[in-house]
């Protein structure tokens, strides 16, 4: 496949305007690095609107295309994003320890580094969109939330504790402590009125997962989804590697979803072909094998990636609205990887979409939960009494899907 490139991550800007920006990939293989690398695409608010992978097993060369969102169009940070781009990609000193020696390195996921979670603890009067707003902000700074907790109480106080993970790693110094704090003030302004972010405790994983337990209704709907045929395998083009296409409707982070697939399923791509089309469908072709080397033959295994891979085609986020006691609830639930990532941005979608519905958001919180053999990041969501006012529930739904998937 050639020599590698000096730079790994090239970025190349559209001649013309409207035309997709082009971003280079050259760096050595891994399982999995076609995931991370659409994750970090996606937490920037880009599209991909075509792409192109090879690799010999040991080297990879990819081609994205990509376009700016809606609605972080004007955000797009190029310079960080090829920072963060060349941090998912693995790093060989030469060319021999490549070819030689590097492929044997991250074989697993379980290999991945865990970052450092802190609490950042902050109260403010409510009002209008406050918890887009901060969510905004903490995701400028790229902090990631892994999980929040917000209340509301009846004089209009709101009480704020995000568990977050700085993408950086320097929340541990009180400079980037400070400009954490200073942004929100900035943003909220007079309606904040304290701020602490300190380290939080060390069984933070179980507390994630001690939520209450999901009502019927998501539980009972993620199981009894009906699916198009969207999905084939062949093992009769190639000698070497089975043959997996795709042809489905297009939606933001579609083939992020594919990529976390693969991934879970130590799945390794040789070669793979994405195309959207301006009707909004997609057509993917993908060479791919097991980590033996080896095509996809066992029936059972065929079946389960199939049906894997429809079900995050065409259902990779669950949106329901439903009652909780007298209030009404807003849930949305996405599968986490098994590396224990979670979707980007999803929480920046939903306040954003009720923030344009000019919903008010009551309490907030986010659990991971296990649901038949998948774990899941759930976002619980209770509006404000006086929802009825500003949309239906038909309405909400509509909305707040449609941000999720990139269709508003």
């Amino acid at each position: 496949m050639g020599l590698p490139s000096d730079d790994p991550v090239i970025i190349r800007q559209p001649e013309k305007a409207g035309e997709p920006t082009v971003v280079t990939i050259s760096c050595p293989d891994k399982t999995g690095l076609g995931c991370d690398l659409c994750r970090v695409i996606l937490l920037f608010g880009l599209s991909i609107v075509r792409g192109d992978v090879s690799t010999d097993g040991k080297w990879c060369f990819i081609l994205f295309w990509v376009v700016e969102g809606t609605v972080r169009a004007s955000e797009t940070k190029w310079v960080l994003l090829k920072k963060r781009l060349l941090e998912a990609c693995p790093v060989a000193s030469s060319a021999s320890e490549i070819y030689n020696s590097y492929y044997r390195q991250q074989e697993t996921v379980a290999m991945e580094k865990q970052p450092q979670v802190y609490l950042l603890k902050f109260s403010c009067y409510d009002r209008m969109g406050l918890l887009h707003d901060v969510t905004q902000v903490l995701c400028e700074l790229e902090l990631t939330i892994r999980r929040v907790k917000v209340s509301t109480t009846p004089d209009g106080r709101v009480m704020d504790l995000f568990f977050i993970t700085d993408t950086r790693e320097l929340l541990h110094t009180r400079k980037r402590k400070d400009e954490t704090c200073d942004q929100l003030k900035a943003v909220l302004g007079e309606f904040m009125t304290s701020c602490e972010i300190e380290l939080a405790f060390e069984d933070f994983s179980s507390c994630v997962r001690a939520a209450p337990s999901l009502p019927p209704s998501i539980t009972e709907e993620m199981s009894n989804l009906e699916l198009p045929e969207s999905v084939m395998m062949d093992n009769s083009l190639s000698p070497a590697h089975t043959l997996i296409q795709i042809h489905c409707p297009d939606h933001k982070g579609l083939l992020y979803d594919i990529m976390r697939t693969l991934k879970d399923y130590n799945i390794q791509i040789s070669y793979g072909r994405f195309y959207a089309s301006r009707g909004c469908d997609c057509e993917i072709d993908l060479f791919v094998m097991q980590m033996d080397g080896n095509k996809i033959v066992d029936p059972s295994k065929q079946q389960a990636l199939c049906n894997r891979l429809r079900m995050d085609l065409f259902c990779p986020l669950r949106v329901i609205l439903t009652s909780r006691g007298p209030d009404v609830e807003l849930l949305v639930a996405n599968p986490v990887e098994l590396s224990s990532k979670g979707r980007p941005l999803v929480l920046f979608d939903i306040t954003l979409a009720l923030k344009r519905l000019r919903i008010r958001i009551f309490l907030a919180e986010i659990a991971r939960h296990t649901i038949g053999d998948r774990e899941w990041e759930v976002y619980r969501i209770l509006l404000n009494d006086d929802y009825e006012l500003s949309a239906s529930k038909n309405k909400i739904v509509e909305r707040v899907t449609s941000m999720l998937m990139g269709w508003n």
